[in-house]
């Protein structure tokens, strides 16, 4: 493994050369364990023992190679969509939640499904319907009779866990369920565990929630809170697909042969590359600009580089929690990717799915029909 440096990248904002890019070749002269961190150091070159398991860079590669696999499952039953479901993969990897927004009909929950059938995990959906009590999602404690010697009978609580214990969650038309139930997910998501009673209970690793969200109907839906928000950490918009892709899925969708979804990552896979993702490496220019980003979505922060647009129509900006989030899926995109450290690019290309959801624009934003990509097309202009 050869380590070779690209040419600098800049942007405005910080006023600092960024840190030169580090690229990985193959080369026996130098077997590496792990990834050179960002300042191209390496750990150390000692060979890895075989029961160790594979080293960062086989994962690495490993991890573009199932993101052309995953891409190619998915693709045997949902057409187009590519963008969203490289989105989706980023979201698995960095062990985050999606909340998938479209209109009825753009296979919100055929993609999620359609994901967990690639994978070998556990896969459950909750329909979310107005009527739902959090029991239903978390489970609950019964009685529980046992039939013991001599016709005695024991009776014993006995937690039923629900659907919620599962490694990958379709949740379902999320806003259609009252906000007591849209909070039993809050613990859940945050801590990957669930209090019944005064009993925790954790969940599986992994554990991941793709929420799905219609955006037109109003009749009936309860808005999800900011708090639930935010442990989100990317928000996926479906569009219509294109005209060559309607005619294809018209004509897929209407024969006899429905296409199969093999198999790709095992659970021990999933597992793996979503620990390796913390380990990539990130240039501190990515860093600064992540921070500058979440900084200037702030309409009170008195940064310099906070564009007007947010002064007038943003109440709120994103927390730190933005910050790390653009962080963690920039690593986790350049991952997918094969590439041995996150840069400024990476961090760009997730700006909308991961800041849009963690703006609240004022009614002056409504009014004058003023949208949340619109504020981040003007951020992202202002400090790069």
């Amino acid at each position: 493994m050869r380590l070779r440096s690209a040419p600098p990248a800049r942007f405005d904002s910080v006023g600092k050369a960024c840190d030169t890019a580090l690229v990985v070749s193959a080369s026996p002269e130098l077997p590496l364990r792990d990834l050179p961190d960002a300042h191209g150091t390496v750990a150390t070159n000692d060979r890895r023992d075989a029961a160790d398991g594979p080293s960062d860079v086989e994962l690495l590669e490993r991890a573009e190679e199932a993101n052309r696999a995953l891409h190619e499952a998915i693709g045997a039953r949902v057409v187009g969509q590519r963008d969203v479901v490289e989105l989706m993969l980023v979201a698995l990897l960095s062990r985050g939640h999606a909340l998938l927004v479209g209109v009825p009909g753009l296979a919100k929950t055929l993609l999620v499904a359609s994901l967990a059938e690639a994978l070998d995990l556990g896969f459950g959906r909750v329909q979310f319907t107005p009527d739902l009590l959090p029991a239903d999602i978390t489970g609950t404690d019964v009685l529980h009779e046992e039939e013991g010697a001599e016709g005695s009978v024991r009776r014993r609580i006995r937690f039923l866990p629900g659907p919620i214990f599962h490694n990958l969650i379709l949740a379902d038309e999320i806003n259609r369920t009252p906000p007591k139930t849209q909070a039993a997910l809050l613990q859940a998501m945050q801590e990957r565990r669930v209090t019944v009673g005064t009993t925790t209970h954790a969940l599986p690793d992994p554990f991941q929630v793709f929420a799905t969200r219609n955006p037109i109907e109003q009749e009936g839906t309860y808005p999800l809170p900011e708090a639930q928000l935010d442990r989100f950490l990317l928000e996926i918009h479906i569009e219509y697909p294109s005209e060559a892709e309607e005619r294809e899925i018209a004509r897929k969708t209407t024969s006899e042969h429905v296409g199969v979804v093999p198999r790709v990552l095992k659970a021990d896979e999933v597992r793996a590359l979503q620990a390796l993702v913390p380990r990539i490496p990130v240039t501190q220019a990515a860093v600064d600009l992540a921070v500058s980003l979440g900084r200037a979505t702030r309409p009170r922060s008195g940064d310099r580089s906070t564009p007007r647009e947010v002064r007038e129509y943003v109440r709120f900006g994103a927390g730190p929690r933005g910050s790390q989030a653009l962080v963690l899926a920039a690593k986790a995109r350049a991952a997918l990717r094969g590439q041995a450290a996150a840069d400024i690019d990476d961090v760009r290309a997730v700006v909308t799915p991961v800041l849009r959801h963690r703006l609240v624009l004022s009614y002056r934003a409504e009014a004058e029909g003023v949208r949340d990509v619109d504020v981040l097309a003007r951020v992202l202009e202002a400090v790069t």
